[in-house]
């Protein structure tokens, strides 16, 4: 099985770069993803389950990072398995930039086994390319809303301070006119 495939990305090369390689990101880009873990620089375990035509399968697999050119490219090698078969695959991920911001280029190759082949090649391929379109559409929708995240959480911080601000002057002020009606009742 083979995909390729692109996505504009309205961010700058190096944040993209560093996202693909960010596990908190990937964690919640990924189809199914309950697991991924950085064991060094270039290596990670992930844990995913996916409904594959009739089988809802649990992969566990080891990812690498070879042919490194950050932040420009590099390949994913993977190979995971699950009660149901295995799959093995490489990934060239490439980024350019744009106008818009950042063109990512992919291409995968991959290979399934066991009963999960059983489905047919053309089911896998239509569920890899789905599972891609996911990841994509996930991974270009966080990383481009963070800086907005960002912006929203400093606003509500502000107001948040703003309004501290405004309960001391309440305070403050209703402790003088506390003081100043007890002055003058004794007057």
């Amino acid at each position: 099985m083979k995909l390729i495939g692109s996505y504009q990305i309205n961010l700058e090369k190096q944040k993209v770069w560093e996202a693909l390689n960010d596990p908190d990101i990937l964690k919640k880009t990924i189809p199914g993803c309950q697991e991924f873990k950085k064991n060094s620089e270039t290596e990670f375990t992930a844990t995913a389950t996916n409904k594959i035509g009739p089988f809802n399968a649990s992969f566990t697999g080891d990812i690498e990072l070879t042919d490194l050119d950050p932040p420009n490219s590099y390949k994913i090698i993977g190979s995971g398995n699950s009660l149901v078969g295995f799959a093995t695959g490489e990934a060239s991920v490439k980024l350019e930039d744009s106008n818009e911001g950042t063109k990512l280029t992919y291409v995968v190759e991959a290979k399934v086994g066991g009963k999960i082949a059983q489905v047919g090649s053309r089911l896998i391929d239509m569920t890899a390319k789905k599972m891609a379109d996911i990841f994509f559409k996930k991974f270009s929708e966080l990383i481009s809303k963070k800086p907005d995240i960002e912006k929203t959480e400093k606003v509500l911080d502000d107001k948040i301070q703003h309004k501290k601000k405004l309960n001391k002057i309440f305070i403050f002020s209703s402790v003088i006119i506390i003081v100043a009606i007890i002055i003058y009742s004794l007057i």
